[in-house]
């Protein structure tokens, strides 16, 4: 005999329902119109040399290029020595906005990859913007 069960606590996570964001894809493939889409300016930043120790900054400015309001419901990073900050307010159909990228060399030395995903209800409703850093020993 099989058994499930089924627990949940209702806890607010601090993220958007599930019914505020939604996938538009089709089976098919295809896709509806209508939808937010997020424009970089630029989606890579190269530090260049840093002192190991040292905080980095950089703004990436996107553009919601779409025809809906445009949410960013997470932006995570590869690793923890990369802090972001991003709008929690939705950005309307021709609006710009800023996601803040900081890198801290504190404990690293040599070339330093980092992806930062970017979670939103455009389509695609992923994207990944870079930064790199050559962190030398003082």
């Amino acid at each position: 005999m099989l058994f499930f069960s089924v627990v949940s606590c209702n806890r607010d996570s601090g993220k958007l329902s599930s019914d505020v964001v939604s996938n538009p894809n089709s089976a098919s493939g295809k896709t509806m119109g209508g939808l937010p889409k997020v424009e970089f300016e630029k989606d890579f930043h190269d530090f260049g040399k840093l002192i190991q120790g040292e905080k980095a900054t950089v703004n990436f400015k996107f553009k919601n290029t779409g025809d809906e309001d445009l949410l960013i419901t997470q932006v995570k990073s590869s690793c923890g020595c990369t802090v972001t900050e991003f709008p929690k307010d939705p950005i309307s159909p021709g609006n710009e906005g800023i996601i803040k990228v900081s890198f801290d060399s504190a404990g690293r030395k040599g070339v330093q990859s980092k992806s930062i995903n970017v979670v939103h209800n455009g389509q695609p409703n992923n994207t990944v913007i870079r930064i790199k850093a050559m962190v030398i020993e003082p």
